[in-house]
């Protein structure tokens, strides 16, 4: 997994509440168990037309949106099924960090094994935060996880946010589960041993 330390990136907004794990990753492309290769099928239901011809009117489809890699979307993001194909989506996507003023909780979680961070802010910002993505082309945010900071290039929205400090330190240093088991690997070998 990568570290996440500063990111600064071209903000999408999805203005849109209770966006669920089925519409981030629909059911029909869970058929790989690699964590890679989901990001083509990423809001496929709404990306795409009946017909398979991209939707105009969907955020990503527009041009000023383009290369976007923080998401900024409406309460209970990521609400659903528990499935971690949807942070593989967002990542493969392009997506390093989703701000909301909340989220279901195993997707939340889901996010920090998978190198996405998840930030919540107050609805008051995502909303400044929605009206300049919209009004401004290419708007972006910088996003540093050390300091806990997200701010634009004007600073108009300069905000902190709180986050768990075990979840930050392994962010931070690229560590999911797997990771923070080998740390440990040469006590676990030699533990081992005396078995």
């Amino acid at each position: 997994m990568e570290p996440f330390d500063t990111h600064t990136g071209i903000v999408a907004p999805m203005d849109r509440v209770d966006i669920d794990t089925d519409q981030i990753i629909p059911k029909q492309f869970l058929k790989r168990i690699e964590r890679t290769g989901f990001g083509q099928f990423l809001f496929f239901d709404h990306r795409f037309r009946d017909d398979g011809t991209p939707n105009p009117d969907f955020v990503l489809n527009r041009p000023e949106y383009e290369g976007a890699s923080i998401l900024v979307a409406g309460r209970n993001f990521g609400t659903g099924s528990s499935r971690e194909h949807a942070p593989w989506a967002l990542l493969d996507y392009g997506f390093k960090c989703i701000i909301a003023p909340s989220f279901a909780d195993i997707f939340y979680n889901n996010c920090f094994q998978n190198g996405v961070l998840p930030v919540v802010l107050p609805q008051e910002t995502i909303d400044r935060i929605m009206v300049a993505a919209r009004e401004t082309f290419g708007y972006t945010l910088a996003v540093d996880l050390e300091a806990q900071r997200v701010w634009d290039s004007d600073e108009e929205v300069m905000v902190g946010f709180d986050i768990d400090p075990f979840r930050r330190e392994s962010l931070l240093k690229g560590l999911d589960d797997i990771g923070l088991t080998l740390q440990v690997e040469h006590k676990i070998a030699a533990f081992e041993r005396t078995i």
